[in-house]
């Protein structure tokens, strides 16, 4: 086989030592604690931040937190936001504490709102996929999860004891993610390295098996407003997946250990924003996750 990244022999699944020399590779590129912990104790009344875990390998630089209603009202559902299960996906991350700083106080009298803006907070700071183990988070909310940052959110998730309503989870498609994830992948995998195609826009990703198709088209209408739609490509598909409606695809959330699989929520989905486009900014980028949030809150409570 060709070698097409620097890790690792050609057709082999890294060992242990080739994990530890990829770990030992990645730098610190920006800052959790002035980027996310800041902007999270500056958080109004309305709401109030709790701790639900760490990150073994460096508890005090990377601490766990969820945003809550102080109180909760038995009579109104429960909707979870998340951000950053991919800490790489910027927008994921700014988009829910923007979401916090804009437009959760509206939603307080009607709905018991948790968000969990950061999940991977060492990937957050390296710009990276992956957590320190080479485990894809987002692979791996599953029973016995590999990546402590699923397991976290899973036991927050499960301490709540409710019925969810909605999950909404930010996340972003780059560029990066051809020019460096997926040789990274197939070099973990020893696998042969398949190119694909970045689609240009926004999309979601709904589930197989509880697609909600209007509820979709409502995210996608109200993102539209901020930043383009991708389109499908040739094949009719949006990274290698059928294209259901405009700008959605469907995935299979709890078979594949997806963040959006783990509530059974009524209402759930998948934003994947496109922050490499000439045509956005970083904040038309956090916009249209505050603008997807907000819309799936709207129809999820009408």
């Amino acid at each position: 086989m060709q070698r097409f990244h620097p890790i690792g022999t050609p057709g082999q699944p890294w060992t242990d030592a080739d994990k530890t020399t990829w770990y030992e590779e990645r730098k610190r590129q920006r800052s959790y604690r002035d980027e996310v912990l800041n902007k999270l104790e500056r958080i109004g009344s309305s709401f109030e931040v709790e701790q639900y875990g760490a990150l073994g390998i460096d508890a005090e630089r990377y601490p766990l937190f969820a945003v809550k209603c102080p109180s909760t009202n038995p009579k109104n559902p429960w909707a979870l936001i998340t951000g950053g299960v991919h800490g790489y996906e910027t927008s994921g991350v700014q988009g829910a504490i923007a979401f916090l700083e804009s437009k959760a106080a509206a939603y307080a009298d009607r709905v018991n709102l948790l968000v969990a803006p950061c999940v991977s907070p060492w990937s957050y700071e390296v710009i990276h996929r992956w957590n320190p183990q080479a485990v894809d988070p987002n692979r791996s909310f599953v029973a016995n999860s590999p990546s402590p940052e699923a397991a976290a959110l899973m036991a927050l998730v499960a301490k709540q004891g409710v019925d969810w309503l909605l999950h909404i989870d930010l996340h972003e498609t780059t560029d990066s993610d051809e020019s460096e994830f997926r040789p990274a992948l197939a070099a973990r995998d020893g696998k042969p390295l398949k190119s694909g195609i970045i689609p240009d826009g926004f999309y979601t990703v709904g589930d197989t098996q509880n697609p909600q198709p209007e509820f979709q088209a409502a995210i996608v209408a109200a993102v539209e407003k901020v930043t383009h739609i991708a389109p499908a490509d040739e094949q009719g598909e949006i990274i290698g997946c059928k294209v259901t409606q405009d700008g959605v695809i469907n995935y299979a959330c709890a078979e594949l250990g997806l963040c959006a699989g783990m509530t059974g929520a009524r209402f759930t989905s998948t934003t994947e924003v496109y922050p490499d486009s000439p045509k956005v900014t970083d904040n038309d980028c956090n916009a249209a996750q505050v603008a997807a949030a907000s819309a799936a809150l709207d129809f999820a409570l009408a």
